[in-house]
């Protein structure tokens, strides 16, 4: 009975070894996993860090609300504001070469939006266009804007509605490039607004989500232009470093997640939208359907649709002079020209 009591004895033994050294492995395995992320994330901020300094800010800052806003603010005139897009930020609107054609006879205001470019974007805060609208309205009378014409651009023609629906006394009139009105489910939009998820989120800000972002940046560009070519000056102009720090993946991964919920609610108010309204889309945008622009169209009383052949998403860079041209027009009758 001893000699068969032994054996079981130091099987025990053996499995109890083994177990022990699974849990120090997993542990190590654990340690080594977190200790690399931390690096990983170190390196992704410096990174960041290393954008700014290259791109440093090319305009100015106001405090509104506790929120410290990034802005440009060039000629004189008739006060014009612009609202980039989802990802953007100032530097879109200055390598399309809208601010110095606009600034030749208006006083042109281009924001970064919350959390994009140089402009801060507090968590505690959702950022809806109606959020955007209401702190960029009081940034624009604290710089002394009492009338403007807005110019949104894709996603910043969500808060520039707003702008017009917040204060329609204070609009002259909207120029809307290329924006998405209507609710439609869309996988992208799902899995773009990963990154702005707590904790889960901020884990692939800082390890995946760049890297990602470097390795899908010229395909993205090239769909944002096509059908044709990327111009030169968008390289050269356009810090897409910038566009890959962490906070601005939060902001962008944010608006991703706002869009259907946010189109939802504003188609129900389009028709409140009295001021005259130029809406402009490419006839082959690949990012937004040109649809979005003709029902729109369909449902805003006082609109003019204008529809660029052979252009895209950034309608801006295909014909800026449409864009000034809608903004004349606008200006003319403001005036009873």
């Amino acid at each position: 009975m001893r000699v068969r009591k032994t054996p079981l004895r130091a099987g025990r033994i053996t499995l109890r070894h083994s177990s022990d050294e699974g849990k120090i492995a997993a542990g190590l395995f654990s340690a080594a996993t977190a200790a690399g992320l931390v690096a990983w994330g170190f390196a992704v901020h410096l990174k960041a860090k290393r954008a700014e300094r290259d791109n440093p800010p090319i305009g100015r800052f106001i405090d509104v609300g506790g929120v410290r806003l990034h802005y440009l603010d060039q000629g004189k005139g008739d006060p014009i504001v612009l609202l980039h897009g989802n990802g953007s930020m100032v530097q879109d609107f200055v390598g399309s070469g809208l601010v110095d054609f606009l600034a030749e006879r208006y006083r042109v205001i281009v924001f970064d939006r919350p959390g994009f470019g140089y402009s801060e974007r507090p968590r505690h805060r959702t950022w809806t266009p109606a959020a955007q609208a209401e702190l960029l309205t009081k940034a624009l009378r604290r710089l002394g804007v009492e009338e403007t014409t807005i110019i949104g651009h894709s996603w910043g023609t969500l808060p520039a509605i707003e702008m017009a629906l917040l204060a329609p006394d204070q609009t002259r009139g909207l120029v809307l490039l290329s924006g998405h009105y209507y609710p439609e489910v869309r996988l992208d939009v799902a899995i773009l607004s990963t990154p702005a998820f707590p904790v889960v989120g901020d884990a692939l800000r800082y390890t995946i989500s760049p890297a990602l972002g470097r390795l899908l940046a010229n395909r993205i560009i090239r769909r944002l232009f096509a059908p044709r070519d990327e111009p030169p000056e968008f390289r050269t102009t356009f810090p897409v470093a910038m566009a890959l720090r962490p906070s601005q993946l939060r902001a962008s991964a944010a608006e991703s997640g706002l869009m259907l919920p946010v189109n939802s609610a504003a188609q129900k108010r389009y028709s409140e939208l009295t001021m005259p309204i130029a809406i402009i889309a490419g006839a082959e945008d690949r990012i937004v359907s040109v649809q979005q622009s003709r029902r729109l169209h369909e449902n805003v009383p006082d609109s003019a649709l204008l529809i660029v052949p052979e252009a895209g998403h950034m309608v801006h860079y295909a014909s800026p002079s449409e864009v000034v041209k809608a903004v004349d027009d606008i200006t003319s009758r403001s005036s009873g020209g």
